[in-house]
């Protein structure tokens, strides 16, 4: 017998269930009670996509958001009435829905800076030019970690301007690629912090952005793709779009945080390999928003190699070299240059632009 009264299952065939937070099946794995006397809903366990998805209700939390059941299994404990789960009381309090946790808002202020040593920074003014960066990262509100030299932060801020999550990821200035050898450079800012008890709720990457009303991006049609940085970089080759990220094929997609798009046209642009899967979404956003759609224009243009490669459509916009791009070799070329264009305030001129 374990030492501990409530853990997680032992697994056996068919004993793990579909996650309650991101809906794949056969990941998650529910606690029980060692002495038989509480029986916990659905929601109290744990995801096996610890960075994907999270999710990860212990007994405690469930105990302390239900403060009821906590006292009236004191009060079997003390008076050795029957078990809890045999003898429910005769009117059940309705069971309370599991906290979420936030992260303080002055930690995304507090990231903001030292881009100099962010390599997705470093790469991405290669490929757009610094000051459209620092307007990308500003809007969508990216930030530096110490961790691995700079690595990327994608703050998940919700509609009402909560921070829900942080995620860390490394990059390879030169590549723009995520790192993944020796290991694969992912966290979460709550598990960096070693918070206590911390209860994630994802929701979409950029979607504060749906409540900007500043601006006409909150107005505009909502893209949505799998990748953050896929994300950063179609808003700004295709700014007539609010692009929001899902944080992995599964991530934040699913019934609960798809409510923030009720009302909206709405457009899927999933990964090569994904788009099948991304299509089986489409009745479920259907019954929220106001049109959607699930763009197969990769799957129509992409040669074999590139679907088993499962490119997305930030790999197509940046397969054809930006002006930002070859000012960016030209300098590496001829340090000079750069010096010239800093002396006498030169700026890049985009040809169609011009016209």
């Amino acid at each position: 017998m374990t030492e501990y009264r409530f853990h997680l299952q032992k697994y056996r065939p068919g004993s793990k269930t579909v996650c309650p937070e991101c809906g794949r099946k056969a990941c998650f794995t529910r606690y029980i009670d060692e002495a038989g006397e509480i029986s916990f809903p659905n929601s109290v366990g744990m995801c096996d996509h610890i960075n994907s998805c999270g999710y990860h209700y212990t007994p405690k939390e469930y105990f302390r958001d239900n403060p009821a059941v906590k006292e009236r299994l004191n009060g079997q404990e003390r008076f050795g009435g029957t078990p809890i789960a045999a003898r429910p009381p005769a009117r059940a309090l309705p069971e309370q829905k599991p906290r979420i946790s936030f992260l303080p808002s002055d930690w995304v202020e507090q990231s903001m800076r030292r881009y100099d040593i962010n390599p997705l920074y470093r790469y991405f003014t290669k490929v757009m030019g610094k000051e459209n960066v620092d307007k990308l990262f500003s809007l969508y509100r990216v930030g530096t970690s110490k961790m691995w030299g700079g690595a990327t932060v994608f703050w998940q801020t919700d509609r009402d301007g909560n921070v829900r999550a942080g995620k860390i990821m490394g990059y390879d200035a030169e590549s723009g690629h995520r790192v993944k050898e020796p290991f694969n450079q992912v966290n979460w800012v709550h598990s960096v912090r070693k918070m206590p008890d911390f209860r994630m709720k994802q929701c979409f990457f950029g979607e504060h952005l749906l409540s900007d009303t500043s601006s006409t991006i909150s107005s505009n049609p909502v893209a949505i793709v799998e990748s953050e940085k896929t994300a950063l970089i179609a808003a700004h080759f295709i700014p007539d779009f609010t692009w929001l990220a899902t944080g992995g094929t599964h991530g934040c997609f699913n019934r609960e945080a798809i409510q923030v798009l009720e009302g909206r046209e709405v457009i899927l642009f999933p990964d090569l390999k994904a788009t099948d899967e991304w299509r089986q979404r489409l009745p479920m956003l259907e019954s929220v928003c106001r049109r959607t759609t699930c763009s197969d224009l990769l799957e129509r243009i992409a040669t074999d190699e590139q679907r088993s490669q499962g490119l997305d459509i930030a790999d197509f916009l940046l397969m054809e070299d930006t002006p930002q791009m070859i000012l960016a070799r030209m300098i590496e070329c001829n340090p000079v240059l750069q010096t010239f264009i800093d002396t006498f305030g030169l700026e890049l001129v985009d040809a169609g632009r011009a016209e």
